[in-house]
């Protein structure tokens, strides 16, 4: 049972006046993560970095982290996040 830790971009976008989740890209480092997010925040409404560990044979999470936020992300994404 290997753990793999894969660093997310997700975008923002509003739609009908309301912030929906956009697209995710994959980053290869936390640090390349937060550049990206921080990168397209400037064109999007907001982003977020997340870091996020899984089992690899599986695909069951064992974790999942936002490590940054950038412009507009609604109110209740951390707790999303933290609900799996």
């Amino acid at each position: 049972m290997g753990m793999r830790t894969t660093f997310v971009v997700q975008t923002f976008e509003i739609h009908r006046k309301k912030l929906r989740p956009g697209t995710r890209d994959v980053a290869p480092t936390e640090s390349g993560a937060l550049k990206r997010a921080e990168a397209i925040a400037k064109r999007m409404p907001g982003t977020a970095a997340l870091k996020i560990v899984a089992d690899d044979e599986t695909g069951e999470l064992e974790s999942v982290a936002i490590v940054g936020q950038f412009g507009e992300v609604p109110d209740d994404f951390a707790e999303m996040v933290a609900g799996g």
